[in-house]
């Protein structure tokens, strides 16, 4: 192909163009591109489409040439809308080399930021598994360091619920973090991403749950609890409907009840007060117990020799 093609603008009828098959964007937003289309009517295309061209022959032997998009579906597709005929175009060598297609289409829409963090884990995916790139070289071709690829890809371990949350905006690419930190507890993982959806919770308050469900599980794995102390456990957290945490020591021990906002402390402490430690008069679901905005943590003291030690008695609890 002539180098003339690499630096000139081609006017190309639309219809002739093809997608490319490897655009890494799946979503095309219908109200976005309305809003384009109005744009292009009023000042047209300013920003020139990528393509390749090909020449086919026919079986009677004639050619035609065929057209396909690297760069620019979004202006394509407005284009449509607006009912222009022809749009301005660059034409680049290389139109057979398939990694080519998806590294220039993966690259512009980093560059326009137009990629959310689903549809970029993707493409990164397709890089590494099509055409057996590294993480540091796909990182060299974005321009993004090894780290950020890696921390990308690693977001496609999520359920396909979860990247459609991201990917209708309805979670941040920061609460995927939180989430991947219980990849290997599904069930956690999942009550978790029920809670951010229910409560609209930010990163933080997402990353201190995770935390402590992580800090948790830990500190069951390291030391066999009494049995009856995990019994106790779970009877708090169902009758107070809040995530609770008895820790036993050496003398005595510690309970940390988790609660959301001041008034979730009120009840706490009028239903302490009131001595309400029937599991049945739990109003909120303990699967999904209130986020650890603030805590309440009350000290057991060593228990007497004589009876056994009562963790739901109100003396043992303090703010």
């Amino acid at each position: 192909m002539s180098e003339i093609y690499n630096d000139s603008v081609f006017w190309i009828e639309v219809g002739k163009i093809k997608p490319n098959p490897f655009q890494p964007r799946r979503e095309f937003n219908e109200d976005r591109l309305r809003d384009l289309a109005d744009s292009i009517r009023q000042y047209g295309v300013l920003q020139p489409l990528v393509i390749t061209r090909r020449e086919n022959e026919r079986e009677d032997g004639s050619l035609y040439v065929e057209y396909e998009l690297i760069a620019g579906e979004r202006r394509w597709r407005a284009s449509q809308l607006a009912g222009l005929s022809q749009v301005p175009c660059l034409i680049r060598a290389g139109g057979d080399n398939d990694k080519l297609k998806l590294e220039m289409a993966i690259i512009e829409n980093l560059q326009r930021e137009d990629l959310n963090s689903v549809d970029r884990a993707l493409a990164f995916e397709r890089l590494v598994k099509e055409f057996k790139l590294k993480h540091t070289e796909i990182a060299k071709k974005v321009g993004k360091s090894r780290e950020y690829v890696s921390n990308t890809l690693r977001l496609l371990a999520l359920s396909e619920e979860m990247l459609d949350a991201i990917t209708n905006g309805k979670i941040t690419e920061g609460h995927t973090r939180p989430l991947l930190m219980l990849i290997e507890h599904p069930e956690a993982q999942a009550n978790l991403f029920q809670e951010i959806m229910i409560k609209r919770l930010n990163v933080r308050e997402a990353e201190q749950i995770a935390r402590r469900i992580a800090n948790d599980r830990v500190r069951k794995k390291e030391y066999i609890l009494d049995p009856a102390i995990m019994e106790l456990e779970q009877k708090l957290a169902e009758t107070l409907g809040a995530r609770v945490s008895v820790e036993r020591r050496e003398a005595g021990g510690k309970v940390t009840i988790d609660f959301f906002t001041t008034d979730d402390l009120r009840n706490l402490l009028d239903r302490l007060a009131a001595g309400e430690f029937n599991p049945t008069n739990s109003t909120q679901d303990p699967s999904t117990p209130a986020t650890p905005s603030e805590e309440l943590i009350a000290e057991v003291p060593p228990p007497d020799p004589a009876p056994e030690v009562d963790l739901y008695n109100i003396k043992n609890f303090s703010v």
